[in-house]
């Protein structure tokens, strides 16, 4: 069965002042009821400062989601896109604050250049805040090109201030 993993994150309140935490849940909840798609398991919520650091930009709260079955990399990341913009995220820069970011990390362990979505994610092992929570749904995961596994990645992290929420 095809594995799809993704990445949920969000350091903005929402408009109707629902805090990050709960941005993140109703996404969660979204991918859920994602057709042809079926939600197996989730991880625990991680928190994190933002990376670059940016003093002015408040700590993320972070998770991913692993799913089973079939998706299209563009139909799908469209679909992540609408389910982001209906929780209110904009696009006023690169790296911005945001209030729901939904991130393809691993599709079934396609390698993709171009175009959108790059796979598996360009940045995802370089990143605490997504191999934590993704080591929990998914321990048996190996970086499609890497061919490393997420144990090996988490081990190679330099520090980040990462922590599992209670």
């Amino acid at each position: 069965m095809a594995r799809t993993l993704i990445g949920i994150g969000a350091n903005l309140p929402a408009g109707d002042g629902a805090p990050p935490l709960a941005s993140c849940k109703a996404a969660l909840a979204a991918l859920a009821a994602l057709p042809r798609l079926r939600l197996v398991e989730a991880s625990s919520w991680w928190e994190s400062a933002p990376i670059p650091p940016n003093p002015a930009s408040p700590r993320y709260i972070n998770g991913v989601a692993l799913l089973e079955g079939a998706a299209e990399p563009a139909g799908l990341l469209a679909t992540l896109q609408v389910i982001e913009n209906a929780a209110g995220r904009t696009r006023p820069y690169p790296k911005a604050p945001r209030v729901l970011d939904l991130d393809i990390i691993d599709l079934d362990g396609l390698l993709r250049d171009a175009p959108d979505p790059v796979l598996p994610h360009p940045r995802a092992h370089l990143r605490g805040f997504v191999l934590y929570p993704l080591a929990e749904v998914a321990p048996d995961w190996v970086h499609p090109r890497l061919k490393q596994p997420v144990a090996a990645l988490i081990a190679a992290l330099p520090a980040q201030d990462v922590r599992l929420l209670p």
